[in-house]
Order: structure tokens, then C-alpha cells, then sequence
């Protein structure tokens, strides 16, 4: 996968002038859905420190019943405190993941960092066992510091 191929239509989708960051956002994860095949469903959650929760932002793929996380709970609610990326190879190997679907074989979650605070995360399912890569790291990195401009 060539992710600096797709560096510049990030930029694009975040910029465009005259659209609410929700639109945005879901335009984003449409793009990585259309464009990273084995990205299978791609959502931001935000987090209420106050709550210690995290609520469910715009996402493409299946409906998910998991709208509101509490800190520590899930892959997601790990992210939330550890403020580290989280690889899930193999979803069925993990101790404390909240499943979503059958379907659902391995997870990454990023954080979203602004003025040095975790606000959030971006999330991202695949159908394929263990196709997550540094590569995919760095470049979702890359994509929260261009989300981290909405903000």
C-alpha cells in the first residue's frame, strides 16, 4: 500500500472550504474505506474526560452499537488512557475487546492529539487477520494531524 499516494486527498478533504467537520470527517473515512481495502469500517470516537467516556464521531461501515466507550474498556477505551496507537493483529487473542461483528478480525486505533491533549481517536476494523503495519501507523498518524487542524 502506497499511503503517500493518498497524503494529498486527506489534505484536500479536511480543507474544503464551506463544509461542517462532521461532513468532513465522514468524507475522510469514506476515502480510507474506498481506498485501503482492508479497512473495513474507519471512525472517530471523541472523548469527555469529564465522563472518562468516549462518543462515537462520524464513521463509514457497519452500524456499531458501541456509541459510548467508558475509558479503559475496549481497544478504543485503552487508547483513551494509554494515549499510545493500539495494533490488534487478531481480535480473538485480545483479553479485553469489545466485538462488533463477526466479521471484525483486527483493529487499529490511533489518537488524536490537539495542543498536546488526546481528544480522541481514529478507529479502523478489518475482515483480514493481522494487516495492520507500521506503515499504516505512521500514515494514520498523519491523518490525525490534519484532523487535529478541525479542531
Amino acid at each position: 500500500m502506497n499511503f503517500e499516494s493518498l497524503k494529498p486527498e486527506v489534505i484536500a478533504i479536511l480543507s474544503k472550504a464551506n463544509l461542517e467537520r462532521d461532513v468532513k470527517l465522514k468524507n475522510l473515512c469514506q476515502f480510507l474505506t474506498n481506498n485501503v481495502d482492508y479497512y473495513n469500517w474507519v471512525g472517530f470516537y471523541f472523548a469527555n474526560h469529564e465522563n472518562k467516556t468516549l462518543h462515537l464521531g462520524p464513521y463509514v461501515g457497519a452500524e456499531t452499537d458501541h456509541t459510548i466507550i467508558p475509558f479503559g474498556k475496549g481497544i478504543c477505551g485503552q487508547v483513551a488512557e494509554s494515549n499510545a496507537n493500539f495494533v490488534v493483529p487478531d481480535v480473538a487473542a485480545q483479553d479485553n475487546y469489545i466485538a462488533c461483528s463477526f466479521t471484525v478480525k483486527s483493529e487499529i486505533v490511533v489518537p488524536l492529539f490537539v495542543n498536546g491533549k488526546n481528544i480522541g481517536q481514529i478507529d479502523i476494523d478489518s475482515h483480514v487477520i493481522d494487516p495492520f503495519t507500521e506503515a499504516d501507523e505512521r500514515f494514520l498518524e498523519f491523518v490525525n494531524q490534519e484532523v487535529a487542524k478541525l479542531f
